[in-house]
């Protein structure tokens, strides 16, 4: 994935520095994700990418799904690439309006595709699959534009999801 490798580093997500990760972990590497998903020709790749590993896994999704906040807009993204509508699934309930932890319409036994946007330890996004299944959802795939190689994939394994990354942690720090 050398082009989403390039345009990661170009949209300047990867920085180097002494950080601590949403998973508590210490870190002389970030990758800001953020940055590369309000980038609308980074945003754009991201989803075509995503697109085509849909595409090629022969595998029919009912609804994507992304965790509020950091992966909506990959969802969202990805929505429109495949025409696959989306819901956003909160990490926890709001105490106004209708207090859901999924937002948009899902129905029990829908197939469903998670995106995030990086995995560590994949916490949030085994509490999002949680959440998924307990509303009737079926979740096998989770597709994230990093896998950050510190134990994610097989933490998600555990619990029978498929972790496929557009780029690993360790090609992106290659020179």
């Amino acid at each position: 994935m050398n082009e989403m490798k390039k345009a990661l580093k170009d949209c300047g997500a990867l920085q180097f520095g002494d950080f601590t990760l949403a998973s508590g972990a210490k870190s002389n590497y970030y990758i800001d994700i953020k940055k590369a998903s309000t980038d609308p020709k980074v945003l754009y790749l991201i989803s075509q990418l995503m697109a085509e590993k849909v595409q090629s896994s022969g595998k029919r999704y009912d609804r994507i799904a992304g965790v509020v906040l950091g992966s909506v807009p990959l969802a969202a993204a990805l929505a429109l690439a495949t025409g696959i509508p989306y819901v956003m699934v909160r990490k926890e309930k709001k105490d106004h309006g209708t207090s859901k932890l999924i937002e948009g319409d899902l129905d029990r036994g829908d197939k469903v595709l998670v995106v995030e946007d990086v995995i560590t330890s994949a916490g949030s996004s085994i509490s999002a699959i949680k959440t998924l299944r307990e509303a009737g959802a079926s979740v096998d795939d989770i597709f994230s534009v990093i896998d950050r190689e510190a134990g994610g994939t097989e933490a998600l394994k555990e619990i029978g999801v498929t972790l496929v990354s557009l780029v690993k942690a360790s090609d992106l720090l290659k020179k």
